[in-house]
């Protein structure tokens, strides 16, 4: 049996049971958090100083289009409209199996060495049996935890879609998922009513349901949602259930967000790219009215950075932002409540171990659940004198300020460093699938794939 022991951590354990315990032990026992508490002795076991460190759950990311890691940072001025002209219109049609499998690399280290212990590669560039093999590899060897949620090809994301989702799905479910007892599981990502005619939308739902995979939807995202009411859609023929995930849920009607919830659904929100494209005000104030308590997620790192600082910060400064002008609105001071650091940071984890389906699992500190652990090092510039450990890890932290990440009891980072990773020969299959894409559509390293952007801004300014 294999036993390690972190010492002197201050837990935050985001188990109301655990709660926060300054100078605390952990002893994991294989893949199980076994005790903690403090003043653990155990012989034989590997000791993790965790001096000076906040130890808290591994984050869980519910919804990352994580193919487009090979084209970070070119949609930042981008509207949602203006992304789905470079990605559908562009992009999307030449991305071979190698590519999705270097995006995917790429795309999980990043998220490891952020602390997402769990990540939901929500892929819909499925443009054959070989691009799902091919993100699934990359998944699986990356030693994360992850839900390959086996999504459509770039031709199904022309609106408003006929086509059926792959029954390659059924192939998967018996060649790679046959146990869901495993670090990588298998979870359906939906087009919805949105982006399909009713006729494949039933049928999708359908097929998600017959090979017993949790589903993970689109709805509500900016002008779509509001034309089209997809949650009541999905009501009408009889589709919502409490395997579903309804990602963004921006622009949806107060009746839809009370059939999600009476349905037992989970939300994703991904804040800080739905303020910057255009989706809507990120929904955590209707969601929370109605009794669900949302996850969080990144969405694209076309836009947005790719680590859960950054969202947790987004989401508590929006629904903060909203809140006040709403009194200001009114000549009146805010009051005390709204959500606070603990909010948001069960939502990046417990609630995104929800909505993934295995919080049950993971999610939390808790004895006898998997040891998903992030250490969150305060003996940095940017964290001392150390004061407060939500406020330093919610409000204050970054990246770089993760020192050391399990997944599952086993040691991925530390010392800052993610373990036995080729840094190099994942940047050059990067790089390589980059150059070969953007030679596809034209663009160099460093250009404007289009000029939409600016004249968009220029036409608004005349």
């Amino acid at each position: 049996m294999s036993r390690k022991l972190i010492k002197n951590a201050w837990v935050v354990s985001v188990d109301p049971d655990v709660g926060e315990i300054p100078n605390c032990d952990i002893l994991i026992e294989d893949k199980v958090i076994r005790e903690i508490r403090p003043g653990l002795e155990v012989a034989g076991a590997e000791v993790i100083d965790a001096t000076g460190m906040v130890a808290i759950p591994g984050f869980v990311d519910t919804h990352r289009h994580t193919w487009q890691a090979l084209v970070r940072g070119v949609g930042c001025d981008w509207t949602l409209d203006d992304y789905f002209q470079g990605i559908r219109g562009m992009l999307g049609w030449n991305y071979r199996p190698e590519d999705v499998y270097a995006g995917n690399l790429v795309g999980v280290y990043e998220s490891l060495n952020a602390g997402i212990t769990t990540l939901l590669d929500w892929s819909h560039i499925m443009n054959s049996p070989e691009h799902a093999d091919a993100a699934i590899s990359a998944l699986q060897e990356s030693g994360s935890r992850a839900m390959f949620a086996h999504g459509d090809s770039n031709a199904g994301w022309q609106p408003v879609s006929d086509l059926r989702h792959s029954d390659d799905v059924r192939r998967l479910r018996e060649q790679y998922f046959s146990s869901d007892d495993q670090l990588v599981n298998l979870m359906v990502s939906l087009r919805g009513p949105q982006w399909a005619t009713t006729e494949a939308t039933i049928d999708d739902f359908r097929l998600a349901r017959e090979v017993g995979a949790r589903i993970t939807v689109h709805v509500g995202d900016g002008l779509w949602g509001i034309r089209s009411k997809p949650v009541e859609q999905l009501e009408a023929h009889g589709l919502l259930g409490d395997d579903t995930t309804y990602v963004h849920c921006n622009s949806l009607t107060e009746r839809e967000y009370r059939l999600m919830a009476d349905t037992g659904g989970t939300a994703s929100v991904s804040a800080e790219l739905e303020m910057h494209m255009g989706h809507g005000y990120p929904p955590i104030e209707p969601l929370l009215k109605v009794g669900i308590r949302p996850s969080l997620s990144i969405d694209v790192v076309d836009s947005v950075p790719g680590d859960m600082f950054g969202a947790m910060r987004a989401t508590l400064a929006m629904h903060r932002a909203v809140t006040h002008q709403r009194y200001l609105d009114q000549g009146l001071m805010t009051p005390a409540g709204g959500i606070t650091t603990r909010d948001v940071l069960e939502f990046a984890t417990l609630q995104g171990a929800r909505a993934c389906g295995i919080d049950h699992k993971v999610g939390s500190l808790t004895p006898g659940k998997q040891a998903d652990i992030v250490l969150v090092n305060t003996d940095a510039w940017n964290l001392i004198p150390f004061n407060d450990a939500l406020g330093t890890v919610v409000g204050q932290a970054t990246i770089h300020n993760v020192d050391t990440v399990l997944v599952a009891g086993n040691v991925v980072k530390r010392d800052g460093q993610l373990v036995n990773v080729d840094f190099n020969r994942v940047k050059n299959l990067a790089e390589q699938s980059r150059d070969h894409l953007l030679a596809k559509v034209g663009v160099e390293v460093g250009q404007r794939w289009f000029d939409r952007v600016e004249s968009n801004f220029q036409a608004a300014n005349r």
